[in-house]
């Protein structure tokens, strides 16, 4: 068991100082931004519209193409006296001006012109940018000196160390340079990173890819290292995080071009400029892929600069995207100094590399990071175990200590006991519509297995009918081919009319179909359990899943898809046993077991779980929405409320199956999700947004006086809720205390006095927790699971991990990949899976300042490591692998796939631009 756990996470070394370089800094200045953007207003469509200075595509061309770049300020485009540029040295405006030129010539083209007569002149702009005129407006300012501090941190109230907001953005890449200079050896391989920008931070590539030889095929990859920066709650210092793993090269291409639409791309071109030799490592230029429909060709997205490099660079010859798909392997390898690769995505085919890496090499490249970042930033901590209870009373998987009976007969009991406290004495009906008739028996045939045997259990066939009872459950079960419901939907081809809004008809036309082919369902809970293709052998919308789901859910009836045997590489039986454990957490039928976190958690202790359902646009019905779900966990409750959900129409607390029928008839919706983007000014949308986050709080408020009566246990994943709730954010968090809008926090017990909060934190796709490995100080390396913590007096932030499932594939901890050896040499092609991290924060407890101010005379404060214990034990089951949340969150997660808008109306008027509706509606 090993005694500790690295995070590869590092700090501000308080021993070093501050780190501070001394800089050339630009701004667009004033009288540029004001030219360039009344230049851009009057090209628009809409000169009304508030407009931001479109500078993306610039700064990723100015990072690549202009030596000495470091990084590029945020919000430039919004105010030319924001830093722009941050450099070594000067860049010569003679480099400057014919990059910003080139730049600008693209974005004043008129949309509904199409002579060109409307674009701006380059060359013009260009000498007009070089012009020694101070009275110019379009003069190119002067580069001014700034020594930057890349530590500078501003503490906030409840005592988390925030980086300056510039911070985010230029310190991941000063990072990213740091150790792109220093080559990465690795046994007799030496390997060389290239920097990548990105949105939220900045990416180290291993160039040129390493190579792969399976199947008599060559495959690509590279190693990949992630650099951001992010705050922890009550941290004194703010943390880089540093995230390694495998990036994946395209080079066998088994789908049509259209499927590459989005797909990135990611060009290395040397800097065109005479005389150029920068002194900082050489990046690859981020680009995207776009598929026009009307030319049936690929091209580049709006953003791409790819487009712009011929037009600096005469001599040498780019690649077009139809080159990219006919040839990725010739340009990956590269042609006279250019390079592209596409980075692969599991729906272009199959790849022999896998994802991942062990964590050896994880921790090898983290003891290259840790030399390279010496001695401004150090490794933050060792964790160490806060608690030896790491798991609740779970059935033990060896059968010597189970007594009588083995582990399946005492499962299988549990299962019937909580399908009888759901059920309380009513039939289940179960509807089995099915494509292959392998799937139909394995259903039928894993249903007993599951339930066990009891005395007096039978399986009854009639016809297409089987009954199964026993133990006080009674389940009835009917197949029917799906036939025609399980086809593709048909949308219409009216362009005029906006794809939910026709998305929407589709789905009605489906849900008529499915309500002629069904019997209402008789008295009691009724689910349906159908087979369909998987998602991709559908184009784009035409999946029927959503639309069954709200089919049956207007019938009163829960859905559980199970794909086509051909469309996943799981067994049969294994599919069919998770399709039923997933029915029956839609029933509710599930309990957490009984905790071990000790005597500071009260018997009667309710977990309340709260999600945030968020959708945009691209959401699974085109319609965008935003829905508060709220459930409740009570353990030891033999009634059939044990699990709940709340009916914001209702006002009350209703058994988990009702919530999610409530969730489907789409009562509750906060607003329409996209009305900030449909606002036609600033004030629109700040207000649009205001409204939706104060009915948000609102209806929390009011959620957390219905639980007062008894003591609870909040559960809230900070990265979701921060959304709505705007003071989860780190720098916003006191301890024992809760704020809403813009009034100060009050108390937590305010709210209950047997209140607690906790607020866990995942990576959320942005390395947001980072990454780890367990070490025993010496040689040894690998995952340890269980509760973490410092050693620090009154510690409220802990990390939660969990042991490898015993159904994930057994890898040496040792395994090399990105530079296998004799020993190994299919190494690459495994896929290396690790336990994510999951922050806890304790937030709310009566410690001893919380009962001082309540006046409480309780004889003894909370330990906050018995809640985060708490919520660490509440992520296992003896049926699940362990969970990614705690099942509260768990479960109220999973209810949002019952959340499914539908467009009923147009409410905007529809342009008949071939490229498509106008982005900014």
């Amino acid at each position: 068991m090993y005694p500790t756990i690295r995070s590869t996470a590092y700090e501000p070394d308080p021993s070093h100082g501050p780190w501070c370089e001394p800089l050339r800094v630009l701004r667009l200045g004033e009288g540029l931004h004001t030219e360039l953007t009344r230049r851009h207003r009057e090209t628009h469509r809409e000169p009304d519209h508030p407009l931001r200075l479109p500078v993306r595509r610039l700064n990723t061309l100015l990072g690549a193409m202009a030596p000495g770049v470091l990084a590029t300020g945020r919000n430039a485009g919004t105010d030319g006296t924001l830093p722009w540029l941050y450099a070594r040295e000067d860049v010569p405006k003679a480099i400057l001006a014919p990059l910003i030129g080139t730049w600008a010539s693209t974005l004043a083209h008129r949309a509904d012109d199409d002579d060109g007569e409307d674009c701006w002149p380059g060359a013009d702009l260009e000498e007009t940018l070089l012009t020694d005129d101070p009275e110019s407006s379009l003069r190119l300012p002067d580069w001014e000196a700034e020594t930057v501090d890349l530590t500078e941190t501003v503490h906030s109230h409840g005592g988390t160390a925030e980086p300056a907001q510039r911070l985010y953005g230029l310190l991941p890449e000063c990072v990213a340079l740091r150790l792109a200079a220093r080559p990465l050896q690795i046994g007799s391989t030496t390997l060389h990173f290239r920097v990548v920008s990105s949105g939220q931070g900045a990416d180290l590539v291993s160039w040129p890819p390493q190579r792969y030889d399976r199947k008599k095929l060559t495959w690509y990859y590279s190693a990949l290292v992630r650099v951001t920066v992010h705050t922890v709650p009550f941290s004194p210092r703010f943390r880089v995080h540093i995230s390694t793993g495998v990036r994946r090269w395209a080079t066998r291409l088994e789908v049509p071009p259209r499927e590459l639409s989005g797909s990135t791309v990611l060009l290395e071109a040397p800097i065109p400029w005479a005389g150029s030799s920068p002194s900082e490592a050489r990046r690859l230029i981020t680009n995207a892929l776009n598929y026009d429909r009307q030319r049936k060709e690929l091209t580049w997205r709006r953003h791409s600069t790819a487009p712009l490099l011929p037009d600096l660079d005469i001599i040498r010859t780019y690649p077009e995207p139809e080159e990219l798909f006919t040839a990725p392997e010739k340009w990956l390898n590269g042609r006279h100094d250019i390079a592209a690769g596409i980075v692969y995505h599991p729906s272009i085919g199959p790849h022999e590399v896998g994802p991942g890496l062990m964590p050896r090499e994880r921790a090898e490249l983290d003891a290259w990071v840790e030399q390279g970042l010496q001695p401004v930033l150090r490794r933050t901590g060792d964790l160490t175990r806060a608690t030896r209870r790491n798991t609740p009373a779970l059935l033990p998987r060896s059968s010597a200590k189970l007594g009588p009976g083995s582990r399946e007969t005492q499962l299988a009991q549990q299962r019937r006991s909580a399908l009888a406290r759901v059920l309380d004495g009513r039939p289940l009906e179960v509807e089995i519509w099915w494509q292959s008739p392998e799937t139909r028996d394995a259903l039928l045939r894993e249903l007993p297995e599951l339930m066990g045997n009891p005395p007096g259990a039978r399986l009854i066939p009639d016809k297409d009918s089987w009954q199964w009872q026993g133990d006080g459950v009674r389940i009835i079960a009917r197949v029917r081919p799906v036939g025609a419901l399980g086809g593709p939907l048909r949308l219409t081809g009216d362009r005029k009319r906006r794809k939910a809004v026709r998305l929407a008809d589709a789905i009605d036309e489906r849900c008529a179909l499915v309500a002629e082919q069904t019997d209402p369902p008789r008295s009691g809970p009724s689910l349906v359990i159908a087979e369909i293709a998987g998602k991709d052998r559908f184009t784009a919308d035409s999946d029927p899943k959503h639309a069954l789901r709200l089919a049956w859910a207007r019938q009163g009836r829960l859905t559980q898809f199970m794909n086509l045997p051909d469309d996943t590489t799981s067994t049969l039986k294994h599919r069919a046993h998770w399709t039923w454990l997933d029915a029956f957490r839609q029933l509710g039928a599930i309990s957490p077991p009984a905790h071990r976190a000790g005597s500071g958690i009260p018997d009667d202790t309710q977990y309340v779980a709260l999600w945030l359902v968020r959708y945009t646009r691209k959401g699974p019905t085109r319609c965008p929405a935003r829905r508060l779900v709220a459930v409740r966990v009570r353990p030891g409750d033999d009634g059939p409320g044990g699990i709940e959900g709340w009916d914001v129409q209702r006002d009350c607390w209703v058994p988990y199956s009702q919530l999610l029928m409530s969730l489907a008839d789409g009562t509750g919706d906060m607003g329409s999700a996209d009305g900030a983007e449909r606002a036609h000014t600033s004030d629109g949308a700040e207000s649009a947004e205001q409204h939706w986050r104060q009915e948000a709080e609102r209806q929390i408020r009011a959620l957390l006086f219905q639980l007062r009566e008894r003591p609870t246990l909040l559960l809230v994943s900070a990265a979701n809720l921060r959304q709505c709730w705007t003071s989860l954010r780190n720098g916003e968090l006191i301890r024992d205390t809760l704020a809403f809008g813009p009034a100060p926090g009050q108390r937590h017990t305010l709210y209950g006095p047997g209140l607690r909060v906790v607020l866990v934190r995942d990576a959320n796709g942005r390395d947001e927790v980072a990454e780890w490995y367990a070490h025993d100080g010496a040689e040894r390396i690998g995952f340890a699971g269980g509760l973490w913590g410092t050693n620090e007096a009154d510690n409220r932030v802990f990390s939660s991990t969990a042991n490898t499932p015993h159904t994930a594939a057994k890898l040496p901890k040792g395994l090399v990949k990105l530079v296998p050896t004799s020993e190994g040499p299919t190494a690459p092609g495994k896929t290396a899976w690790n336990p994510a991290q999951l922050e806890i924060t304790v937030l709310g407890c009566l410690s001893e300042k919380a009962l001082a101010d309540t006046g409480s005379l309780r004889p003894a404060p909370d330990r906050p490591v018995d809640w985060a214990t708490l919520a660490h034990q509440l992520r296992y089951h003896d049926d699940y692998p362990p969970l990614a949340r705690p099942l509260p969150l768990h479960l109220a997660r999973l209810a949002g796939q019952y959340v499914l808008p539908l467009a009923r109306q147009e409410k905007q008027q529809v342009t008949t631009d071939p490229q498509g509706p106008d982005p900014r509606v």
